[in-house]
């Protein structure tokens, strides 16, 4: 029978707490705050709970230094967080990992999913926005009749180009009815197409009150809006889903007029202005990170090992360096030697020599051509002697003395009959050519 797994209590909450933290990630969670508790370490301990349950919750000092809100005992919170267990307890709880106001950040977190996906659709998109006409002769703008925004275009136009028309479309901007005015305005202006550019506008207010510019029905019809559109819904920090689907964002209703009626100067000046914003904010942003990352490299340099390494690369750095400098050296001064040889061959001039060398040569090669005839003449003389001595021992004298030569069919020489059988062929060699014989016994051929 198999022996069932034995536990340790300590070994159980790790299993558990290993199953919570890989099974669930982060999560979004919705709670009241309850028995909160701020100690001198800086982290802050307190329980979730709602009408019907309550869970243990943590958020250490170094994340919770970014929360804009200070908790209370019975505050609504919206908390991202990852599941665990206090291994010593056995307690399951939250690790808190961000933390915000319940209501305005279901209300933000439901702005950024929309956003996300008119993104991923492709309706921010650069390259799908319209230009604003050159020369712009009315304008429509859809806003409350009475609000501020209007009177604050009507009053830049005013100043700017009083020759501009203006056509407002009412429609209220805040409220649960101003999502399907905003929206019919804009298909009525659509069907009109009586203005050259159409402006959405309202003033500044809170999440909330600007609520109605993040439809996603709105979005659609602005984005395929034929006429240009110009979003100017809050201050310059606020931003509405209309800001990023129209052709061009306004910071300011005030700045939507500017931006249809002020001349190319005045748009070079501003996008010079704000690229010059951009930029300082860039080298601030990129300070911020530099000393960051300087303060990790310091602390890794305290720690890693490799710290050693470093030093001998760098050692190896400047060894290679004080070589590359001691080969220029090197090779300057041979320059200057070979330099110094030229000149001195300069002034031997060694073409004065050529003519006696010349001279020289062609006597010398006479004197080869005789060595060479006389040489010639030796070896010639020399081979006559062994021609003649060896024509003295030639067997072809003496064939030509009457004698022959005898040779079997594999040419072997003949020299006695028992070496042919009965019957065998053989050449015969004598002075004046050769013949074939046959052996006609064993006694004569």
């Amino acid at each position: 029978m198999q022996q069932p797994h034995i536990f340790t209590v300590h070994s159980l909450n790790t299993e558990v707490r290993q199953v919570l933290e890989q099974g669930f990630g982060s999560i979004w969670l919705v709670g009241e705050i309850s028995n909160f508790a701020a100690p001198g370490s800086g982290h802050w301990y307190f329980t979730l709970k709602d009408e019907r349950a309550q869970i243990r919750a943590a958020m250490f000092r170094n994340t919770n230094q970014r929360v804009k809100i200070r908790p209370q005992h019975g505050m609504q919170v919206l908390v991202r967080a990852k599941l665990t267990v206090y291994e010593p307890r056995g307690d399951y709880q939250l690790i808190i990992e961000h933390m915000e106001d319940a209501g305005a950040g279901l209300l933000q977190q439901k702005y950024e999913q929309l956003k996300a996906k008119l993104q991923a659709e492709g309706l921010f998109d650069a390259e799908q926005k319209q230009a604003l006409p050159e020369s712009i002769k009315k304008v429509g703008v859809i806003t409350s009749p009475t609000g501020a925004a209007v009177r604050d275009i009507l009053a830049v136009l005013n100043r700017r180009d009083p020759s501009i028309e203006v056509i407002i479309y009412p429609s209220s901007v805040q409220g649960q009815a101003a999502t399907g005015e905003l929206l019919n305005m804009l298909q009525r202006a659509i069907m009109r197409n009586e203005v050259d550019v159409l402006i959405m506008a309202r003033g500044g207010g809170s999440l909330e009150d600007l609520w109605c510019f993040n439809d996603e029905q709105l979005a659609y019809a602005l984005h395929s809006c034929p006429i240009p559109t110009i979003s100017a819904v809050g201050h310059e920090v606020d931003f509405t889903i209309c800001d990023f689907v129209a052709d061009v964002r306004a910071p300011t209703p005030s700045a939507a007029a500017e931006l249809v009626s002020r001349d190319q100067r005045e748009n070079l000046q501003r996008v010079n202005h704000l690229s010059h914003r951009i930029e300082q904010t860039w080298q601030r942003q990129l300070r911020h990170w530099q000393q960051q990352a300087n303060y990790l490299v310091q602390r890794l340099q305290q720690q890693d090992p490799q710290r050693q390494l470093q030093q001998n690369n760098q050692r190896l750095d400047e060894l290679s360096l004080r070589a590359g400098i001691a080969v220029q050296r090197l090779v300057s001064q041979q320059q200057r030697n070979q330099v110094q040889i030229q000149n001195r061959l300069q002034t031997v001039h060694p073409e004065r020599r050529i003519a006696p060398l010349k001279q020289q040569q062609q006597q010398l090669q006479q004197r080869l051509q005789l060595a060479m005839q006389q040489l010639v003449k030796q070896q010639r003389q020399h081979y006559q002697g062994i021609t003649q001595a060896l024509h003295m021992v030639s067997p072809l004298q003496t064939i030509e003395r009457g004698y022959a030569v005898v040779r079997k069919a594999d040419g072997s020489v003949v020299r006695s009959p028992e070496q042919l059988a009965a019957g065998e062929a053989f050449q015969v060699k004598v002075a004046q050519g050769d013949f074939t014989a046959t052996k006609t016994d064993n006694e004569s051929a």
